[in-house]
């Protein structure tokens, strides 16, 4: 009785196996993230004479975690373009959550950018805001 479960079982971790080697030697993207810490805190345009503030954590994605510690290399650069471009934005943008996601997929271009120069290659896959505070 026993013999009769025994081959299917070990032909299907057989095949699990390989599935798995096959999909590694593939070069299957293995994504990792980085995040900017302490969090980032900066002013914004508001419309009245009040100064409007803004603290976002981010998280960064890369396609491999061997690019992290490019990332890692490069913080200050890209916590300076992130600070940057966050106090250009108006309060209607950082308040709304489409100014949110435009914003979003512009410090991935813009951040890709500026590291193109330096590592040879587009490293950021997307960017995620997981703290995103304004007031």
């Amino acid at each position: 009785m026993l013999k009769r479960y025994v081959a299917p079982i070990l032909c299907l971790l057989t095949l699990l196996t390989t599935t798995q080697l096959h999909a590694q030697e593939e070069g299957v993207p293995q994504l990792a993230y980085f995040t900017l810490e302490p969090d980032l805190t900066t002013n914004f345009y508001t419309k009245g004479k009040q100064l409007g503030y803004i603290q976002v954590r981010i998280d960064i994605m890369v396609g491999s975690s061997g690019d992290l510690p490019i990332i890692e290399l490069h913080q200050p650069l890209i916590r300076d373009a992130v600070i940057e471009l966050l106090g250009k934005q108006s309060e209607d943008t950082i308040k709304s959550l489409a100014g949110r996601e435009d914003l979003r997929k512009t410090l991935v271009e813009q951040l890709n950018a500026i590291l193109l120069p330096e590592t040879g290659r587009t490293i950021i896959a997307d960017l995620l805001f997981t703290k995103y505070l304004y007031q």
